[in-house]
């Protein structure tokens, strides 16, 4: 299970309730910020989740709206917090332009506070846990080197536990053993194997979290059964000229893609102010009904349906 917390969801600029992009996503004791517009550390504060675990940043492209922020969250951790390790993902291009900001108008001259890792990424996993991946995939927006990144849990054959109890197998080592696809020499004698306690394979939860993007034929295929697509929609239908001369989607083209790749649940971001809320919905909700346009502080749960 991931667990989604937007901490910014507008467009280009501030609105008065919506900050610039950011998002932190949970996995048990992971937390991961992707983006970090302006304010983003008063964000963090908000919400109450803390800077102590929010070591990896994983940054989709380089436009200023998606990193400012990282100059502040920077001084802050220079003057009031601490931290072991900073690592900052994203491609060559995107890194460049981070390590200018940091480095040229953070630190200048001053060593870091922490030790600060800017580490280039391609397309493919760039990050591997006992229990899940995260994967890079690459994003069309107006020229820049942009990425999208996947989120995935292992699959596993789940335990059974009447099965269990119905062959006499004690708690301990034994049923672990089982869980972990080995046999089970039972204190009796009997050797139990996987296959009779562990059920069918059960594909892992599949989030797909996309920053900004022009157009998503290419991204059908990634997209693909997820169980969560996070992913922009600046502009609604009326002014798709504009949202393909900067680069970005409407809220039917987010959703049209939703649809085209069978994904579950859609979150809408990166919201423009020009638009009423309630009328991106709308246009999403005809195309694609399980949708939601996420608002800064929104949490959610992403699971496998399995």
């Amino acid at each position: 299970m991931f667990e989604l917390v937007f901490l910014g969801t507008s467009a280009s600029a501030p609105s008065a309730k919506r900050n610039l992009p950011a998002l932190i996503i949970k996995h048990d004791e992971f937390r991961f910020l992707v983006d970090c517009g302006e304010g983003t550390q008063r964000q963090i504060l908000q919400s109450g989740i803390g800077f102590k675990r929010i070591n990896r940043i994983l940054i989709t492209h380089s436009h200023l709206d998606h990193i400012l922020g990282l100059a502040g969250l920077l001084s802050t951790f220079l003057r009031w917090e601490s931290i072991d390790e900073m690592q900052i993902f994203g491609s060559r291009s995107s890194l460049e332009r981070v390590h200018n900001l940091l480095y040229g108008v953070v630190l200048r001259g001053t060593p870091p506070p922490m030790p600060l890792l800017l580490i280039p990424i391609e397309k493919g996993p760039f990050i591997e846990e006992n229990d899940f991946t995260v994967s890079a995939f690459p994003v069309n927006h107006r020229g820049s080197e942009s990425l999208g990144f996947l989120f995935e849990e292992k699959g596993r054959r789940p335990f059974l536990p009447e099965k269990a109890e119905a062959l006499g197998i004690p708690q301990g080592p034994w049923r672990r053993n089982l869980v972990e696809g080995q046999p089970a020499c039972l204190p009796d004698g009997r050797t139990i194997d996987p296959e009779d306690v562990l059920g069918d394979f059960r594909p892992g939860t599949r989030l797909i979290v996309i920053g900004d993007t022009g157009e998503t034929s290419s991204l059908t295929e990634i997209c693909r059964d997820a169980n969560a697509l996070v992913i922009e929609s600046t502009y609604l239908e009326e002014e798709a000229d504009m949202a393909a001369q900067f680069g970005h989607l409407t809220a039917r083209q987010a959703a049209e893609l939703a649809a085209r790749a069978g994904v579950e649940q859609l979150f809408l971001t990166h919201i423009s102010r020009r638009y009423r809320e309630r009328d991106v919905l709308a246009e999403a909700k005809a195309v694609f009904p399980n949708v939601v346009v996420a608002r800064d502080f929104d949490t959610f749960q992403v699971k496998s349906a399995l």
